[in-house]
């Protein structure tokens, strides 16, 4: 075995994370009058953690700290952008918490925080008034009255990487986090999107959502439905049963799923996490269903030598086997109404590389 897999996975830390430490170090700067070069907090999981400050500005009555936020070996969109943090004092007593450049502001409603507020989540605000409060202890200085904005300079063009515009998060990015550490390839993040996302759908009242597994198939989706809201179209990824659930959970009436040979028809299978490592294309089964299909066997030991799903749908299509898109189509349809406890109206729409459907079905 390669010993680069023996080596364990390093833990990044979450915008949330970063934000509290960059607010610490400034608070700190702030009353010392003193640069920071690092700063300690207490992440939400119990460990505590020391961050290095990268930058630490005094400037009269304010001071700024800058944390590089760091993936680990799971980087997102957001890995190694520069994180900022400005305190000032006020006059009234506790933490005023909004969010500057960079950080984006909520405009629709379905997301855990309030339309017109910084979209800063609730856990790392809770973070960032808890170091507040802990510096204000540790100098004696309870009851001063701090304000706190976070800003992420890049963020604007980093948000353009995520769903913060389909969920109505607009001029940046999320300041996110439940644990404070990235755990790698534990895909969180994405499901955490994929959930508020579904969540301002229905809010939004949306009663049909379209699921689909990536930007082609998305683009697709909309074309195919072109009078449902921007709301109702939400990219799940790999994450299929995890959004029929969430549709479930919301109400939703229909959900049309669409994406492409490879990762449906894993999903035919009732394979509901169709990530290229976490299931591998099972071409007997394929086999079985071009048999079910009535394709000459000569071409059905073809299809079990085959190197991609892809591979299989051009066989398929260049001989108009239509049946087999058919037969894939309502395997996906029964398997995932099943998922979803049989309370959904399921659509599949399988399409090709080239973006041309393949086959669809409704159950």
């Amino acid at each position: 075995m390669d010993k680069k897999e023996d080596k364990p996975l390093r833990h990044g830390y979450t915008t949330g994370s970063c934000a509290t430490a960059a607010t610490k170090a400034a608070l700190t700067a702030l009353i010392l009058r003193e640069q920071q070069t690092e700063s300690e907090i207490v992440l939400p999981i119990g460990e505590r953690v020391t961050f290095t400050i990268v930058s630490c500005e005094l400037n009269g009555d304010a001071a700024k700290a800058e944390v590089i936020k760091d993936g680990g070996d799971d980087p997102d969109a957001t890995h190694g952008a520069s994180i900022f943090s400005e305190v000032k004092w006020h006059d009234g007593e506790g933490v005023i918490l909004d969010g500057g450049i960079g950080v984006g502001r909520v405009t629709k409603p379905g997301l855990p925080v309030a339309v017109g507020e910084a979209a800063i989540n609730p856990v790392p605000r809770r973070m960032i008034h808890e170091a507040v409060e802990e510096v204000l202890r540790s100098f004696e200085l309870e009851g001063r009255g701090v304000s706190v904005v976070i800003s992420v300079p890049e963020g604007e063009r980093i948000a353009l990487k995520t769903l913060n515009g389909r969920l109505g998060i607009l001029g940046g990015i999320s300041i996110l986090g439940t644990r404070g550490t990235v755990v790698p390839f534990s895909t969180a993040a994405y499901k955490a999107s994929v959930a508020q996302a579904i969540n301002v759908a229905a809010v939004s009242g949306c009663d049909h959502l379209v699921l689909s597994t990536g930007g082609r198939t998305e683009k697709f989706g909309m074309e195919l439905y072109p009078d449902l809201p921007e709301e109702a179209f939400i990219e799940m990824g790999d994450f299929i049963g995890f959004s029929l659930k969430m549709a479930r959970n919301k109400q939703i009436r229909k959900v049309t799923l669409v994406g492409m040979m490879g990762k449906f028809s894993k999903v035919a299978q009732g394979v509901m996490m169709v990530h290229s490592k976490s299931a591998p294309v099972d071409f007997g089964f394929l086999a079985e269903i071009a048999e079910y299909a009535a394709v000459p066997e000569g071409l059905v030991e073809e299809i079990r030598g085959a190197n991609t799903a892809s591979q299989v749908g051009d066989m398929m299509q260049e001989r108009g086997i239509d049946a087999f898109f058919e037969r894939m189509s309502e395997l996906c349809c029964y398997h995932s109404k099943k998922e979803a406890g049989g309370l959904l109206i399921v659509e599949t729409v399988i399409i090709s590389m080239k973006a041309h459907l393949l086959g669809r079905a409704e159950q």
